[in-house]
C-alpha cells in the first residue's frame, strides 16, 4: 500500500519511533517572531545553551510592531519595546537571521518564509505560531510549536511529537468569480466544525485547489488550524516550482535542477489510504462570511443568521451565546448588515494577490463616510510590489489608510484595536470574543468581500461590485 505525501514527509524527518505512539522528528528550518522568539532565546540564554545550526534559523518583527508608515521601536503594547529590543539582541547574539524593523524583507513569518524562499517542498519548519501550516502549501511539513518546544528544536533541532492521523479533503469543481480560497476553507469549516479535522494532518486536493494560485493555497492552509488540522499541506507541483524559482534562498544553479526532480516525487501515491477523507463540491459555493464568534459560524453571504434547532443543547446555547455577543439573531440577513470598519492584512490575506483582488473592486470609488479602513500588506517586499503597481494609490484614493508590514489588528493584544463593539469586516482568520478590541464584532471574509463591504458601508456580496 502506498503512502499519504504526509506519511512520506513525516518518515523521512524521524529519527526515533517510540512505543507510546511519538516520534522523535528531524526539524529543518525555524521560524521565531519577536512575540514568542524572544522568550525562547532568552531562555536559552539564562541556561547557557546555545542554538546548534543558527544558519537555519531565522526570525520576523511582526506580531507587536507599529505598522504607522513612520514607526520606530516605539509601539501601542506596553512593555512591545522591550519584546522589541530583546528578540533584537537576542537574535544578533545566537547568530540567527533577523528580518528586523528596518529591514526591506520584514514582514509576516508566514509571508516572508515562503517570499524569501526558506520554506521550500520536502523540509520540515516549525515555528511559535498557531499558523505555521500556512506554508504547508508548498508542501513542507510546517506546524506550530509553543515556547518551551522552540527551546528543544533551538537546541536539539528535533521534536518529540504525537504522530498525527490523516485526511484529505478535496474541493471538487471551479470557483465561480468573486469566491476565494478563503471562502473555500470557511465553508469547510462551517461544514464539518472547528473540531472537524481533531488530531489530523490534512490534504488538500481537488480541481479548485489545483487552479488556485501559491498565495490562494496558502490563504487554505492557513486556517487549517482553525479546523483543528495538525498541519494542513498541497502537494507541490509546477506552480509551486514556479514560485520558488529565484528566490534568495531557495537552490540555484546545478542543485536547483536537483531539487526540482525531488520536489515531483513529493505527493501521496494513487493507493494511498487516509483515515478521513472529506469531499466540497465548489460549483455552487459563494462567498462567505461568519456571523458569530468562531470560523464555523459561516455561511454564504445570501443567507441568515442559523436558528438553533435541531442542535444539542451545549451547541445550541453556545449559539445563543454568539448571537447575544455578536449584536444578532436567529433568520436576519447579514448582507446588508451595516459596519464600522474594514480591515485587509494577516498571514492569512495580506499577500498581492490579495491586494489586486481588492483593489479591482475599490478602484475608482469609495470607502463609505464614516466607515474607518485599514490595509496592512503582509511583509514590505509586498508593499513595495504593490506600490510600483499603483495599488497604493488605488486604495488611499478610496479612503483606505495604507500601512507598513505587520500582523497588526488581526489580534487585540493591548495594543492597536478597534472601538468598543464596532463591527468589523475582516481578512483574518479569527472573530473570537475580543479578538480585534474589546467586544469588536468581527465577521471573517475575503479580500474581495472586504472591500466591496468597505464601499457600501454593510456587508456586501463583492459579486455585485465586480466587473464582469
Amino acid at each position: 500500500m502506498g503512502l499519504t505525501l504526509f506519511e512520506k514527509l513525516w518518515s523521512e524527518h524521524v529519527v526515533e519511533a517510540y512505543d507510546d505512539g511519538t516520534d522523535l522528528v528531524y526539524i529543518d528550518r525555524i521560524f521565531l517572531h519577536e512575540r514568542t522568539g524572544s522568550i525562547a532565546l532568552a531562555s536559552l540564554e539564562a541556561q547557557g545553551r546555545t542554538v546548534f545550526c543558527p544558519e537555519q534559523v531565522f526570525c520576523s518583527m511582526d506580531h507587536i510592531v507599529d505598522t504607522y508608515p513612520d514607526r520606530t521601536d516605539e509601539t501601542t503594547m506596553p512593555s512591545g519595546k522591550e519584546f522589541i529590543l530583546a528578540t533584537r539582541r537576542h537574535s544578533h547574539a545566537a547568530g540567527i537571521t533577523l528580518f528586523d524593523l528596518n529591514d526591506p524583507r520584514q514582514g509576516i513569518v508566514h509571508v516572508v518564509s515562503p517570499e524569501q524562499g526558506i520554506v521550500q517542498p520536502g523540509v520540515s519548519l516549525v515555528c511559535p505560531d498557531s499558523h505555521t501550516c500556512t506554508q504547508g502549501a508548498m508542501g513542507a511539513l510546517a506546524w506550530g510549536i509553543g515556547s518551551s518546544e522552540a527551546e528543544h528544536a533551538l537546541v536539539t533541532k528535533t521534536l518529540r511529537v504525537l504522530r498525527p492521523k490523516t485526511m484529505r479533503v478535496r474541493f471538487d469543481g471551479r470557483l465561480a468569480p468573486g469566491v476565494t480560497a478563503k471562502d473555500m476553507i470557511l465553508h469547510l469549516i462551517s461544514t464539518h466544525g472547528a473540531n472537524g479535522a481533531r488530531g489530523c494532518a490534512v490534504e488538500f486536493t481537488g480541481q479548485a485547489v489545483a487552479e488556485l494560485d501559491m498565495e490562494g493555497r496558502m490563504t487554505l492552509c492557513n486556517m487549517a488550524v482553525e479546523f483543528s488540522a495538525f498541519t494542513g499541506l498541497i502537494a507541490p507541483d509546477e506552480k509551486t516550482i514556479a514560485f520558488l524559482r529565484g528566490r534568495p534562498y531557495a537552490p540555484a544553479g546545478a542543485l536547483w535542477q536537483q531539487a526540482a526532480d525531488y520536489w515531483r516525487t513529493l505527493r501521496s501515491s494513487p493507493d494511498a489510504r487516509y483515515d478521513r477523507e472529506l469531499v466540497i463540491d465548489c460549483a455552487s459555493l459563494e462567498p462567505q462570511v461568519t456571523w458569530g464568534t468562531s470560523p464555523q459560524h459561516a455561511v454564504g453571504i445570501s443567507a441568515c443568521v442559523p436558528a438553533a434547532d435541531g442542535l444539542d443543547a451545549a451547541t445550541a446555547e453556545s449559539q445563543r451565546q454568539a448571537c447575544a455577543y455578536i449584536g444578532l439573531a436567529p433568520g436576519q440577513a447579514l448582507a446588508g448588515l451595516p459596519i464600522d470598519a474594514a480591515f485587509i492584512g494577516s498571514c492569512t490575506n495580506s499577500r498581492i494577490s490579495d491586494l489586486r483582488q481588492a483593489a479591482a473592486v475599490l478602484r475608482g470609488r469609495q470607502v463609505a463616510k464614516g466607515l474607518r479602513a485599514i490595509c496592512v500588506p503582509g511583509s514590505m517586499q509586498v508593499k513595495a510590489q504593490a506600490e510600483a503597481e499603483g495599488l497604493d494609490q488605488i486604495f488611499t484614493a478610496a479612503g483606505f489608510e495604507w500601512r507598513a508590514s505587520g500582523c497588526s489588528m488581526c489580534f487585540f493584544a493591548g495594543g492597536e484595536h478597534f472601538g468598543y463593539r464596532e463591527r468589523v469586516i475582516s481578512t483574518t482568520n479569527r472573530n473570537f470574543e475580543s479578538r480585534q478590541g474589546p467586544e469588536t464584532r468581527t465577521h471573517l471574509a475575503s479580500p474581495v468581500t472586504v472591500a466591496a463591504s468597505a464601499v457600501r458601508g454593510c456587508i456586501t456580496d463583492p459579486r455585485e461590485l465586480l466587473q464582469p
